[in-house]
């Protein structure tokens, strides 16, 4: 008996790791030691530049969105998601991601796919600007049917000590922003696949919200990386004093996370319009609470500013973004108080 008569082969994931090598190396940046398919990933802190670093750190995964990559065959934009999930994650404190790693598993490692897969994290760790040191193939038959995989991702990024987000000079009266999202991102997925089910649609179809493209198609539009532009704006700026990224539990209660005990979010829902992928969903029987609970609603990262920051900030981040809302105080109401309804744009 051999390891490969055991469903586990090797060879193949050598091969693997020499498919990607020349993938991997575009991710390369200030700090990167050693090479890939060593036993750790190796990076140098002090060649980045960091005075007085602190560290951070996130783990996260695409959710089911996974699941329609697998069942539609499109690859090719996952780990984009993947890369997104976590470096969104690691910039809302204020730190600039340096390094990432992924996990990658099957119960039969696919040569094509998990270059593709590995092909698309690389490309969102360019746009990311943090270097892909290493990973992890695992073969584990038995444990995923035919054609599936799983993946997870894990970054670390540095902040100056004395820049860590968020302040703690928030205040009543700060202004909320807010960056557009791509579309749905990667999060919301099991309720997202329960009502294409519903509508009897398949992934094949032409999507109600962009005929022009399959269902399937469009809700795989990877999560916007938000790293670079949000880096910047603090950087230049030195006016961004709290952020939030919007994924599981979208605006209500992503936003909340970020204030401290005695504030409250202010919102204005007729401040902005959503994407017509959310009123595809509402139609499909999603009620304002839900959406704005589930979904980010158009809305992929949040910043709060002094009103008086407010001019620059708006015009070094672009002219997509939106002033939502105001700091109020907090008394004993929630967290986050809406106000008006959710408007749709297009068809």
């Amino acid at each position: 008996m051999t390891y490969r008569d055991a469903g586990v082969d090797i060879d193949a994931g050598n091969a693997l790791v020499d498919a990607i090598g020349p993938l991997v190396a575009k991710t390369k940046r200030p700090g990167v030691l050693g090479h890939l398919g060593g036993f750790g990933g190796l990076f140098d802190l002090k060649a980045c530049g960091f005075a007085d670093p602190l560290l951070v750190a996130a783990t996260d995964g695409v959710g089911t969105k996974l699941k329609l990559a697998i069942e539609t065959g499109i690859h090719e934009c996952i780990g984009i998601d993947l890369v997104a999930m976590n470096v969104n994650d690691i910039v809302v404190q204020g730190a600039e991601p340096l390094f990432f790693l992924d996990y990658f598993a099957s119960g039969k490692l696919d040569l094509g796919v998990a270059e593709t897969v590995i092909g698309s994290i690389a490309k969102g760790c360019q746009e990311a600007g943090c270097a892909l040191i290493g990973g992890e193939t695992a073969e584990m038959p038995g444990l995923y049917a035919p054609g599936d995989y799983d993946l997870a991702g894990f970054a670390v990024g540095a902040v100056e000590r004395g820049s860590l987000l968020p302040r703690t000079d928030l205040a009543e009266g700060d202004v909320i922003l807010a960056l557009p999202s791509s579309g749905v991102h990667a999060n919301g997925f099991s309720l997202v696949r329960r009502a294409v089910e519903q509508t009897g649609l398949s992934w094949d179809d032409p999507a109600p919200f962009a005929p022009s493209m399959a269902l399937g198609e469009a809700l795989l539009t990877p999560t916007r990386i938000y790293v670079r532009q949000i880096v910047e704006t603090i950087r230049r700026t030195h006016a961004v004093k709290a952020l939030a990224h919007i994924t599981g539990g979208g605006l209500t209660d992503n936003i909340p996370r970020v204030l401290p005990p005695g504030l409250a979010a202010e919102i204005d829902l007729g401040a902005f319009t959503l994407p017509p992928v959310f009123a595809w969903l509402q139609e499909a029987g999603l009620g304002q609470a839900e959406l704005l609970r589930t979904f980010n609603c158009g809305i992929g990262m949040v910043l709060i500013v002094s009103l008086h920051d407010v001019e620059r900030v708006l015009e070094h981040l672009g002219a997509t973004t939106r002033v939502i809302g105001a700091i109020g105080q907090r008394g004993r109401g929630d967290p986050i108080r809406y106000q008006g309804e959710l408007a749709w744009s297009g068809p």
